[in-house]
């Protein structure tokens, strides 16, 4: 007894030894050689009974009738209308993300498009294009004759004029231009 205590101690359940492969049949032998000798149990066989109803109560028993809560029906209302809300939220949520997928959709046409018309324009201001089409209408680089050169080493010069001071006939022609002006431009 004490040598399989002390194999037990060393070898626990579901150990292995000796080999990798785990042992299913322990546990079963370890049950059988603990109730070596004993008379096999017997088990009683239990037989139901069948239930048999009787009828004997005539009184149907009913509930009362409950009142009903004023708080009941305000929460009930309450939550009907959230759930509407929500439902609601939910179509302006789809709403938004069809139209977020339209504009994605858009936008990447519009950056092909965009891709396109660079190289487009790239090519349109190619010096090289450039100089041909210059040279086609007859354009040429300016010769030494046809470049002037201006001196600004002097300083700014400004010559104001004095005007004579009008006559009392042109100022009163110049109100009277400016009044009809002035009436025709306000009711434009």
């Amino acid at each position: 007894m004490a040598a399989t205590k002390e194999l037990r101690r060393y070898n626990p359940a579901g150990a292995v030894s000796g080999s990798l492969a785990y042992d299913l049949d322990w546990e079963l032998r370890e049950r059988e050689l603990r109730h070596a000798g004993e008379a096999p149990r017997q088990r009683e066989v239990v037989v139901e009974q069948p239930k048999v109803r009787t009828r004997t109560e005539t009184k149907v028993q009913t509930r009362e009738r409950q009142h009903l809560s004023l708080f009941a029906v305000a929460g009930a209302s309450a939550v009907a209308v959230l759930a509407v809300l929500v439902l609601m939220s939910y179509i302006q949520l789809t709403a938004l993300s069809a139209e977020t997928v339209a504009l994605k959709n858009q936008l990447k046409t519009l950056k092909a498009e965009n891709v396109t018309l660079t190289a487009q324009y790239e090519r349109m201001f190619d010096q090289n294009a450039v100089k041909e089409a210059a040279e086609a209408a007859g354009m040429s680089k300016p010769g030494a004759s046809q470049i002037y050169y201006i001196d600004l080493s002097d300083g700014d010069n400004a010559v104001v004029y004095q005007q004579t001071e009008p006559n009392v006939l042109s100022r009163v022609l110049t109100s009277v231009n400016h009044g009809i002006y002035t009436a025709v431009e306000y009711f434009k």
